[in-house]
């Protein structure tokens, strides 16, 4: 059995990793190796073994023979995945989360959108954007639900790191605000039903390669 000290050098590790895939410090298809992360954080393999395995459990990476462990690629049909998972679950949680909405977490869920509308730059975007939506589901108490949904936004984020990577455009977002006023209306099938749409929403932009080629990358922007 594992160790609970090596239980939470794991999860720092795969913190840590998980962090600079989502960013796009570590791109994919970058084969991960184990002495290297072993030596980094200056433990043994065993740890290192299990936080490849967390990172494999939040898509972040695969196990593929004879080549060892890789950072995950995504493509247009992944993107599509996870946007329609987050609609659904997001969707599922805030029916729950909504009878126990109070004026004052409405009221932080708003905070969270001004800041969004006031990002200057894609992580200050992305993390306002969590927060809102984090806010408005956390209430429903259901942690399995919250932890996948958690895992869905760690995926949205490296899709959009992906698309914005150098540079950002400052955007108002109406369906938050949408969202926000149902809510504090009562009208919770409106608010849930907006959700859903805002949650599937998918940009796309040409973006440069190291290379100098374009391509499109794509993106979850709700």
């Amino acid at each position: 059995m594992t160790k609970p000290a090596e239980d939470t050098i794991a999860v720092r590790i795969a913190k840590a990793l998980a962090e600079r895939i989502i960013s796009g410090a570590i791109e994919p298809g970058a084969r991960l190796r184990q002495d290297h992360v072993a030596e980094e954080f200056a433990t043994s393999h065993v740890p290192v073994r299990e936080a490849f395995r967390r990172l494999e459990a939040q898509g972040l990476a695969v196990s593929e023979p004879r080549r060892g462990v890789r950072v995950a690629s995504f493509d247009l049909a992944e993107v599509k995945e996870v946007a329609l998972m987050r609609a659904a679950l997001e969707s599922l949680a805030l029916r729950h989360a909504a009878p126990h909405l109070t004026p004052a977490i409405l009221d932080r869920a708003e905070e969270a959108c001004r800041a969004c509308d006031a990002a200057t730059d894609v992580r200050a975007w992305e993390e306002a954007n969590r927060r809102f939506h984090r806010i408005l589901v956390a209430p429903c108490g259901m942690k399995r639900l919250l932890a996948a949904i958690d895992d869905l936004h760690a995926a949205s984020a490296r899709f959009l790191f992906s698309a914005w990577r150098s540079e950002w455009e400052a955007r108002t977002d109406q369906d938050h605000r949408a969202i926000l006023t149902a809510l504090r209306q009562g009208d919770v099938g409106t608010a849930v039903a907006t959700l859903e749409r805002h949650a599937q929403w998918i940009g796309e932009r040409p973006v440069q390669t190291r290379s100098g080629a374009l391509r499109g990358a794509f993106s979850i922007e709700g």
